[in-house]
């Protein structure tokens, strides 16, 4: 998951700097952020695993976005589906683009995981305006 409060990172494979969206850690999940509180060494690895894998290739944010939404998809996690659409949204993303990575799973999991994946997604696009 990318949940650094990171700033505008360079994006050296295409000359420009790309938008990272914020997220705070009071944006986290409950249970996350309890986790982050008590192991801040923790989280500040995580942040730094995280960017390294973000800058470690060419995909602009909008496209690592839709892939971690069907990545969550398939593992089946809610929350992360949930916060993945909205940030591939945020970063460009058509619904029909999320909505799309979540029809990817279906013939690789199987109906009912598409199913959930649908719902959590379109909850957190339909919740968040």
């Amino acid at each position: 998951m990318i949940l650094s409060n990171c700033a505008v990172v360079p994006a050296p494979w295409q000359g420009v700097r790309e938008r990272r969206i914020k997220m705070s850690k009071e944006e986290l999940p409950r249970t996350f952020k309890s986790i982050v509180e008590r192991y801040p060494e923790v989280w500040k690895a995580h942040e730094q695993l995280t960017k390294a894998c973000a800058d470690a290739g060419p995909l602009d944010r909008k496209t690592v976005e839709i892939i971690k939404v069907g990545i969550c998809v398939g593992a089946g996690l809610e929350t992360a589906t949930q916060r993945h659409a909205l940030m591939a949204r945020e970063n460009g993303a058509t619904e029909d683009e999320i909505y799309q990575a979540v029809l990817m799973a279906m013939t690789t999991l199987g109906h009912p995981r598409s199913a959930a994946g649908w719902k959590w997604v379109n909850s957190a696009l339909e919740g968040s305006g």
